[in-house]
């Protein structure tokens, strides 16, 4: 492998997260401050955020709109946060928007959590739980906590857990 930063190299998307350990609000403040840092075209900065922490009113309308198998494992994160854009362009702004869950991702690799991204979800049901203002567009929710313990969960989920981490080859990536 390339010499690549260990914030990249070791960062995974479990579904293994620990059911006592909260999202301090120093912790919070980290991951959003990364996002709002994150390169947007002409500086539009179309993302926006809704962050729930466990057990609290945001939370439970965010895990509601998640498929039921996602629902069994993402309960036990510290905090739900969906992310939504807005904008004339969609498609620039779900790119933006995509840069900023990076940078997030990667801060939140800094911080020693770690987080799962889903973009299988009831997006209108979440938008309507959330009441969410006409052209916020829901696009993914991201899961952010501390690593838990993968033997309490599902056992088929346990396989899944427990695989090595695989990437195609660079070359599969580079278009001829």
């Amino acid at each position: 492998m390339a010499d690549l930063t260990p914030l990249l190299a070791f960062r995974w998307s479990p579904r293994s997260f620990d059911p006592t350990a909260a999202l301090t609000e120093d912790e919070a403040t980290s991951l959003l401050e990364a996002a709002r840092w994150a390169p947007s075209a002409g500086n539009a900065q179309p993302w926006r955020f809704a962050l729930g922490h466990r057990e609290d009113g945001t939370w439970k309308r965010i895990l509601v709109g998640l498929p039921s198998g996602d629902q069994r494992w993402a309960r036990h994160a510290a905090a739900l946060l969906l992310g939504a854009h807005t904008g004339g362009d969609p498609e620039r702004a779900a790119y933006d928007l995509g840069q900023a869950v990076a940078h997030l991702t990667v801060q939140a690799t800094a911080l020693g959590l770690h987080v799962h991204q889903l973009t299988r979800f009831d997006r209108a049901g979440v938008a309507t739980e959330l009441d969410l203002a006409v052209g916020v567009r829901p696009m993914v929710v991201v899961a952010v906590g501390q690593l838990g313990d993968p033997f309490a969960l599902p056992e088929d989920l346990l396989g899944r857990e427990a695989e090595l981490r695989r990437r195609r080859p660079l070359a599969d990536l580079l278009l001829a």
